[in-house]
């Protein structure tokens, strides 16, 4: 694991531009492709309309990407909650690659349904792999983390965190809102996983993370453990302001 602390939000934006630019090319050249999951939450749409700029477009080679997503709010594409419509609008819809290999979850659906229709989903990335895998194989996972310890839409004591065979799961949110999840198995098997992370209310919660008393079931994000993979923390300043000087430095 490496800790990277940025000075603050839009640094910390322009260091995850410059990751996600560097494994689609490092993927691509490797394997012929770049498949990345992609956050919801504010802090990532700042990386995404970078994402759209000049200086980072064009050394990313879109017709090899492959998106995907972490999670999904159950609304429709169009609706200002969906994660989906938030990277379409920011950066999706400026760039070069082709429809058929964005893979958004169908949050409009009926939540079960939806999460057995991104199952298949899953399950042909994972047939992408040489040999086949038994798991889809992500080369990046972009994650944000909540006030409450939760990543991607695995939140505190859910079943969802307990799953082990499915690849996408049907979850509640703390607010009763009906929502969509990759499990943990999956996030557990990329290449690459990034936490984004920024702003003093998350300071604390992200020292209960990294430096806590190991409870994943009661702080989901600790759950996440890339089982080959990389993981990567992207923050800034004032997220990691209540890590010890070791960690922070």
């Amino acid at each position: 694991m490496s800790i990277e602390v940025l000075p603050d939000a839009e640094a910390l934006a322009l260091r995850a531009a410059d990751v996600f630019a560097l494994a689609a090319r490092a993927a691509a050249a490797a394997r012929g492709r770049f498949a990345a999951a992609l956050s919801g939450g504010d802090t990532p749409r700042a990386l995404y309309r970078l994402l759209a700029r000049q200086q980072f477009a064009q050394k990313i080679p879109w017709r090899r990407v492959l998106l995907y997503w972490g999670d999904e709010r159950c609304v429709p594409p169009d609706d200002p909650a969906s994660n989906y419509g938030a990277a379409y609008d920011a950066f999706i819809r400026h760039v070069p690659i082709a429809p058929e290999n964005v893979h958004r979850m169908e949050g409009e659906r009926d939540p079960e349904a939806a999460a057995l229709a991104y199952e298949e989903t899953l399950r042909a990335l994972a047939k992408l792999e040489r040999p086949a895998s038994p798991v889809p194989v992500f080369d990046l996972v972009l994650l944000g983390l909540g006030r409450d310890g939760h990543t991607a839409s695995l939140f505190p004591h859910s079943p969802a965190l307990d799953e082990e065979d499915r690849f996408c799961v049907a979850t509640v949110a703390p607010d009763g809102a009906a929502r969509l999840t990759l499990t943990v198995p999956v996030i557990n098997a990329a290449r690459r996983v990034v936490f984004l992370v920024s702003g003093a209310e998350k300071a604390g919660i992200v020292a209960e993370v990294l430096e806590g008393l190991r409870a994943p079931d009661a702080v989901p994000a600790q759950a996440v453990a890339p089982a080959k993979g990389q993981m990567l923390w992207l923050l800034d300043t004032a997220a990691a302001a209540e890590l010890s000087p070791a960690l922070r430095g």
